[in-house]
């Protein structure tokens, strides 16, 4: 009884021991262990805010435990048992260095083929192999509070599903490799007169999210559209008007490009000199002509069926700056398909997510165009395929 009241009292999302053993088996789900283990009783700790879920082989034996945070719902896979040593204990070997496999001494080479799935990108995600995504780069859908659009209760609401998007990509992104996401502050509108409207820095809340979730912060680039691009925002023209000081108010004409890297002791040149296609590296030295500072002049782009994509050349020189040839990348939030037709453009594989069923007809419509006969290999995922074309039923190649 008293633990039930302080589950309430303290607001967390799992409150019961059903809730704690779905979110453990996603997790063994998503590292590919969940036929292989079961769950011991489940106990919350609300010193720490955390549920513990004992994780037991088929012989009843206690061979580690899952944490998970009470109050987001995220495994703590710092504290939860490690994939290596749940599968030494279970084959009933030492976590030393001669269980070690040879995928830990060169970069590992995705086998994913080309994949397109309907539904959130935080489900999808826990479907996709652990370590399977070389590159990833989006846009997140904006926050916006007008109660019309609404799509979150609140902001903290928002930020704690970008929070769960960033922690799953985290578990899905090779060692070591690059997460990079377009976003810019969001503009609340003001409802009447009296109200002032309200700027929230949202890059600077995710830049929070990604330090936490186990990301190196490495460069912020600036997109910079050109100078009159950002008059549709309304920002600026009362000011151009009356010029009284304190209304002065600048027109955002720049949007960020922010990187990431997944946290790893072993440094860039490792995967270059480690990379087991030196013919792929060379093809994929970047030629002349590329971004020198970190002021990116690209023209927007505009879709009468989408209301923020971003310009395919921004995708594109993402992609040829951060991955090898053939790499896969992966865009969570893929809306009218942008990431992909850059991926195949430059010679790369795509895994894209979108969960508006009319985005994801445009992909459809589009992706023979990208692909021509070897659209017919896609995996697609809660959706059936284009043109009667069979899917294929798994992520991985022949």
């Amino acid at each position: 009884m008293r633990n039930s009241v302080i589950k309430k009292k303290r607001d967390y999302k799992i409150i019961t021991i059903e809730q704690a053993k779905i979110v453990s088996r996603n997790f063994l789900k998503s590292i590919e262990l969940d036929r292989a283990l079961f769950f011991g009783l489940p106990e919350i700790d609300d010193r720490y805010h955390i549920w513990r879920v004992p994780v037991k082989s088929k012989n009843n034996e206690n061979i580690g435990e899952i944490v998970i945070d009470a109050i987001t719902t995220l495994v703590n896979e710092k504290k939860t048992t490690s994939k290596k040593v749940l599968e030494s204990r279970l084959l009933g070997r030492k976590n030393n260095s001669e269980a070690r496999t040879a995928g830990g001494v060169i970069p590992k080479i995705s086998k994913l083929r080309n994949t397109i799935g309907l539904g959130d990108c935080e489900n999808l995600l826990q479907e996709t192999p652990s370590e399977s995504v070389d590159l990833i780069f989006t846009s997140p859908p904006y926050f916006n509070a007008r109660p019309e659009y609404a799509e979150y209760l609140s902001y903290e609401e928002y930020l704690l599903k970008i929070r769960k998007i960033i922690h799953q990509t985290h578990r899905v992104l090779n060692e070591g490799r690059f997460f990079v996401m377009n976003i810019s502050p969001v503009l609340i509108r003001r409802a009447n007169r009296n109200e002032a409207s309200r700027r929230i820095a949202v890059p600077f809340d995710f830049h929070r999210l990604f330090i936490e979730e186990g990301f190196d912060f490495i460069d912020d680039i600036h997109w910079v559209k050109p100078e009159g691009a950002g008059w549709a925002t309304g920002r600026g023209r009362r000011f151009s008007a009356d010029r009284n000081p304190l209304q002065y108010k600048p027109v955002p004409v720049t949007e960020y490009v922010l990187v990431y890297r997944k946290q790893t002791d072993k440094l860039i040149d490792w995967h270059i000199r480690r990379h087991p296609d030196q013919k792929i590296v060379e093809e994929s030295k970047i030629k002349d002509g590329y971004e020198i500072t970190n002021l990116w002049k690209i023209h927007p782009s505009y879709n009468k069926n989408h209301p923020a994509v971003f310009p395919l050349e921004l995708a594109e020189k993402v992609i040829q700056y951060y991955s090898f040839k053939n790499d896969v990348i992966l865009d969570p939030f893929a809306g009218t398909g942008t990431t992909g037709k850059a991926a195949v453009k430059n010679g790369r594989r795509f895994v894209l997510f979108e969960q508006d069923e009319e985005y994801l007809k445009i992909i459809k419509d589009d992706v023979f165009n990208w692909l021509q006969k070897d659209a017919e290999k896609i995996n697609w995922i809660n959706t059936e395929a284009p043109l009667n074309n069979a899917p294929y039923l798994n992520f991985y190649d022949e």
